[in-house]
């Protein structure tokens, strides 16, 4: 992406033959756009211009450089700074590197070259940055909530409006559910659409990093802190400055770590393993898990006080069997979008897909509903999706066989007849898991009514 915004760059000094130097080769590159000062006061005044680089004398006549990069940075840390001086003196620039200074240049024959390329070196990064932004609005864009999360059942607008509460708050929110529901997305959603969208968002999936190696991933270590440090990491809380940490399945985080977590979100500061010194964090903390927190609070496996401190606003997901008629809403997203996706013509549901998309329990959710429509587009051999293209994995369940409607009789029979397959047609353990007689089973079998192969 090429920024087609110029880059404003205000020169700060008071020799007007050296300003005009500066200013003449600044402007070479048309994509500049350069305008002068001779003194602090004058420039400090336009200051609200917001530069995106100032180049600066360090010896002004009313005003010492390190006050007026002072001065800048209080008002923009953005604005890059390159600090110019007539003499080499490494205190200065070592001072003025710390205050925030981009670099330190000398008044020499080299300057013109080095300040060109400096210049085109911070060009790179503003055009980067803009990207960044660009990206992150887009992604905004994206997780608008009542776009992103389909529906319009009752369960799912008693979510939208706690999602909008959350957005409009500095709260921590806790994201209950069953697998499938969209707890990440949930926790985008909210992100993208609160006062921290322009920072980052780090998700950090606490069951799939391995037990020895989380507290490292989550607060970071110092070089040398165990075998294999080679050098500083930082750990993801200090990743999200700014922004928000989503720790997704908090309930299965290894006790021990609990309460290094808990000192964190208290004091709202981080110590990398290795190191003395302490980090101050600002991010918001956004949790979820498929469990009751509040029964492994009771069963001795999750920490009582962090539970409480993690609670905040809790954000129940409806399943997707609760959700009435979002079925065939969300099915109807995934179509288009995989369409779209793939190239491929519009499809369409029939009523008999729709009608068996319905009674389909969903145990997986919208994960699942996802997978099966994706695949139903695949086996579609027109423009529509018909009833033999929506296939579920689970096809030989006996929650398939329950969509079907039967007699008592038929019920019973296919019932015993997928548990005689489960159980490799062991008919003793089939009679002791559906508590029946195994004379019973028997008897189907020896009318032909269940078939036993072998």
């Amino acid at each position: 992406m090429t920024s087609t915004k110029p880059l404003k760059i205000f020169v700060v000094e008071d020799d007007e033959w050296y300003c005009n130097f500066l200013e003449y080769n600044l402007k070479l590159n048309e994509s500049n756009q350069v305008k002068k000062f001779l003194n602090a006061k004058d420039f400090l005044n336009c200051l609200h211009e917001n530069p995106d680089v100032v180049t600066l004398d360090y010896s002004l006549p009313d005003m010492d450089g390190d006050q007026v990069l002072k001065r800048i940075k209080e008002y923009n840390k953005d604005i890059q700074v390159l600090a110019i001086s007539g003499q080499e003196d490494i205190s200065t620039a070592i001072g003025l590197l710390k205050l925030g200074a981009y670099d330190y240049i000398v008044k020499d024959e080299d300057t013109r070259d080095r300040l060109l390329n400096i210049v085109n070196n911070i060009r790179k990064n503003v055009e980067l940055r803009e990207e960044v932004t660009t990206l992150r609005e887009e992604i905004g864009k994206k997780y608008d909530f009542s776009k992103a999360i389909v529906g319009n059942s009752a369960a799912i607008k008693r979510t939208f409006a706690l999602i909008e509460k959350a957005c409009k708050s500095k709260i921590t929110v806790s994201i209950t559910g069953e697998t499938g529901t969209g707890k990440e997305l949930v926790a985008k959603a909210i992100h993208y659409n609160s006062d921290r969208k322009g920072k980052p968002f780090v998700p950090v999936n606490v069951s799939a990093i391995p037990k020895d190696l989380i507290e490292s991933e989550m607060f970071g270590h110092e070089k040398g802190a165990f075998t294999g440090a080679t050098a500083r990491r930082l750990g993801k809380f200090e990743e999200a400055k700014g922004g928000t940490i989503f720790l997704d399945e908090i309930g299965e985080m290894d006790i021990n770590l609990q309460a290094k977590l808990l000192r964190v979100l208290q004091e709202r500061e981080v110590t990398r393993i290795g190191g003395n010194g302490t980090v101050s964090i600002d991010v918001r903390i956004i949790c979820a898990t498929h469990k009751n927190l509040a029964d492994e609070v009771k069963a001795g496996t999750f920490r009582e006080d962090l539970y409480y401190r993690l609670l905040g606003l809790p954000i129940q997901l409806p399943p997707l069997r609760d959700r009435e008629n979002d079925i065939i809403l969300i099915a109807n997203h995934f179509v288009k979008e995989y369409c779209k996706d793939n190239g491929i013509k519009n499809l369409s549901l029939s009523a008999d897909a729709k009608n068996k998309m319905r009674k389909y329990h969903w145990p997986g959710n919208v994960r699942e509903l996802k997978a099966v429509t994706e695949l139903s587009c695949v086996m579609a051999e027109d423009d529509v999706v018909h009833e033999s293209d929506v296939i579920f994995n689970s096809s030989n369940s006996l929650q398939d066989i329950l969509l079907k409607e039967m007699t008592l009789k038929e019920y019973t029979r296919k019932i015993i007849q997928t548990y005689l397959e489960k159980y490799d047609n062991n008919v003793l353990e089939v009679a002791k898991k559906l508590d029946v007689g195994k004379s019973t089973i028997y008897r189907m079998i020896q009318n032909n009514e269940i078939e036993v192969e072998g």
